[in-house]
């Protein structure tokens, strides 16, 4: 057999199997509906409890976004996308504020990322990886925090960050891709949800490696995440990010 018709054969056989990462978690979830204007983002921007600059930051990507054309990927067949026709929030239902630990979260979510190779409870108890899980719109649960914290790392959900760090955030974030760069930057800036946030402080070796897993549960919606990662001068960090999806 032909090396070509190998890897055909290896390409079909790698199709036909089922997508193990395939499965729906079942939760009760609050949903935005369909559509983008100046209010979603508003009312995204609200429903985080962000400053007053993030909005501002938002609302002239969005506004910037509307004046660009979507790029046309060369010798791609891809359906347009229709904008309006997808939710730009959706999270799980919060019986309480945010948990503090991981026996305060849902045990269907930990539950998920158990099926997807990431026990976060066992994540817990063995060093080695850091992990920040993102569920839909919201990060659920950071692994290992308070040791990354002691060795003067943080690590944490940027929309906990823009609680806890706002001038960090507001300092760094865009300054390597600005929300301007292109049509899809553009559009991470005005409607990401979540994602990570890293900062190493001068001279720091961070103690164990950082991961990010993105999660899509929800159908029909967007899953805008955003990493902002500042390694200061002379510091050192090692970073991973993974994602899976429903298919429907």
């Amino acid at each position: 057999m032909s090396s070509s018709a190998q890897e055909i054969e290896e390409i079909e056989s790698l199709m036909s199997h089922k997508y193990k990462e395939g499965f729906v978690t079942e939760l009760e979830v609050d949903t935005f509906p369909p559509g983008l204007d100046e209010a979603v983002i508003a009312q995204l921007s609200a429903i985080k409890g962000e400053p007053e600059f993030m909005l501002e930051y938002r609302l002239k990507a969005f506004r910037h976004w509307q004046t660009m054309k979507e790029p046309n990927w060369a010798q791609l067949e891809i359906e347009p996308i229709d904008y309006q026709a997808i939710s730009y929030y959706s999270a799980p239902k919060k019986n309480s504020d945010k948990p503090q630990s991981l026996d305060e979260v849902d045990p269907e979510l930990l539950e998920t990322y158990k099926k997807l190779g990431i026990p976060l409870d066992e994540q817990e108890r063995l060093a080695g990886v850091a992990v920040d899980a993102v569920f839909d719109s919201v990060s659920v649960a950071t692994t290992f925090k308070g040791k990354l914290k002691d060795a003067g790392v943080i690590f944490c959900p940027i929309s906990e960050a823009l609680q806890e760090y706002p001038e960090l955030v507001k300092q760094y974030l865009g300054t390597v891709v600005p929300s301007g760069d292109n049509f899809f930057a553009a559009l991470n800036a005005a409607v990401f949800t979540d994602g990570s946030f890293v900062y190493i402080p001068k001279g720091v070796r961070c103690p164990m490696e950082l991961s990010t897993y993105f999660r899509i549960n929800a159908a029909n919606t967007g899953q805008f995440e955003r990493t902002l990662i500042i390694a200061d001068e002379g510091s050192h960090v090692s970073y991973l990010e993974g994602c899976t999806a429903p298919m429907r």
